[in-house]
């Protein structure tokens, strides 16, 4: 047997006696080896070659296991992200490298350390241009945006669905299907602004205009939305132009800054996770100037529990860091507190706010299910290390929304303005059933 392989066998060998988890390990040579006695084979991390382990073993970072996933140099094989959680059964990680025998690890990975890689192009799938924390400082969210947005409409489509929402859906039933919680999410955030026939609707980052041809559609405000990505234009105007609704939905390829206007209802919807922390007070400031007073304002974006101190908040874990690497560049998520404190200080008064954080991890998980099943169409049309990278970040999601790691938050502002607010009394009538 060749030494690398009979390295790597006697490792995972003695990390499947201390871990007993319920999936295997494929090596090169086809060779499968279960993680734990009990462990199924089906679910699978394939190993493609020997210079897999070697470059990380040499580099054992998050980024670079995330390249050897991208590259096929490792696979999930017989499942996702999803389901090796899931089947980790009794998996005992606790103290996991105190209990490893350190002469067998030095055995297992010495001759992966020793090993001369042969010379090839490793392509990168990171965003590699400069991204500057300011706005003054230089910072431009355009090729930030589009390179997240801007892969395909059909690669989107074939996880979004006919809905193309791609932000946390709403179920109100565990049989509410994936369409049917996006609609409730765009009937939810319409009642919660309480639109009225003929009101200025702005819709910042709006995607592919779901939200405000629902919002023109059955509410018959005049409705607006702006976003940076041009694919999503694009399909905005033919979704706008085939639903009739040329008289009452508007789209613009802008910024939101370069915004003006006056209008009497604003809702964001997942937008304000690309702004930056550091852009946030001019953001405020700019949605208190587009509002009317006692205008309402829909404020629906993720969010990470609090620290003891911004230093320690802002500091990113290795997952956090590959995120915004790989899938939104420039990405910068706050907590709920940040959030309201932003508001108020920028002459907001807060009504609601609602945690919808297991209605995201529903939905991240529905659309890692539906890129799975269409895994083979999204590599046609993206690349199969895109359609790799994707899973590992709609999987991670949903597991980071199940275990309370991250959070999404809904909350309901209005511009101040001496005197009552203009909201009823009880909140009743947005949780009617239809």
């Amino acid at each position: 047997m060749d030494r690398h392989l009979k390295a790597a066998r006697r490792l995972i060998a003695h990390l499947g006696d201390q871990l007993q988890a319920d999936f295997a390990v494929e090596l090169w040579d086809g060779e499968v080896l279960p993680l734990g006695a009990k462990a199924r084979t089906d679910l699978r991390l394939k190993i493609a070659d020997a210079d897999a382990l070697t470059r990380l073993v040499r580099r054992p970072r998050f980024d670079r296991l995330v390249e050897l996933l991208a590259d096929g140099s490792l696979t999930i094989e017989g499942g996702t992200l999803l389901d090796v959680a899931e089947r980790r059964g009794s998996m005992n990680t606790k103290g996991l490298f105190k209990r490893l025998s350190k002469l067998q690890l030095a055995r297992g990975l010495l001759p992966f350390l020793m090993r001369r890689l042969p010379k090839k192009e490793v392509k990168s799938h990171a965003f590699e241009g400069a991204v500057a924390d300011k706005v003054e400082a230089g910072r431009d969210d355009k090729p930030l945006v589009q390179f997240h947005y801007d892969l395909s409409n059909d690669f989107y489509r074939l996880f979004l669905g006919p809905t193309m929402a791609y932000t946390c859906a709403y179920w109100p039933t565990p049989e509410t299907t994936l369409d049917e919680a996006q609609t409730a999410k765009f009937e939810m955030i319409c009642r919660k602004l309480r639109l009225q026939p003929g009101e200025r609707f702005l819709d910042i980052g709006c995607g592919w205009a779901g939200l405000v041809c629902h919002a023109a559609k059955h509410y018959g405000v005049k409705a607006h939305g702006v976003t940076l990505a041009q694919e999503q234009f694009d399909f905005a105007q033919a979704r706008i132009a085939a639903l009739g609704l040329q008289d009452l939905v508007t789209v613009e390829l802008k910024d939101y800054r370069d915004l003006t206007g006056t209008f009497d209802k604003i809702a964001s919807i997942g937008m304000f996770e690309h702004v930056g922390i550091d852009n946030h007070d001019a953001y405020f400031t700019k949605m208190h100037g587009l509002l009317r007073p006692r205008g309402l304002y829909l404020h629906h974006a993720i969010a990470r529990p609090a620290k003891r101190d911004m230093k320690s908040f802002r500091r990113k874990r290795p997952e956090y860091d590959a995120l915004t690497r790989y899938i939104f560049p420039g990405g910068e998520l706050d907590s709920v507190g940040m959030s309201v404190n932003g508001l108020e200080k920028h002459a907001f008064e807060v009504h609601d706010v609602e945690g919808w954080r297991e209605h995201y991890a529903r939905t991240t998980r529905a659309w890692t299910e539906n890129l799975y099943a269409a895994r083979q169409v999204a590599a046609a049309e993206v690349g199969e290390a895109k359609t790799r990278i994707w899973l590992l970040y709609l999987a991670g999601c949903s597991l980071a929304f199940e275990r309370s790691a991250v959070g999404i938050f809904q909350t309901l502002a209005s511009r101040k303005a001496k005197g009552p607010s203009g909201l009823p009394p009880t909140r009743e009538d947005l949780y009617r059933q239809p």
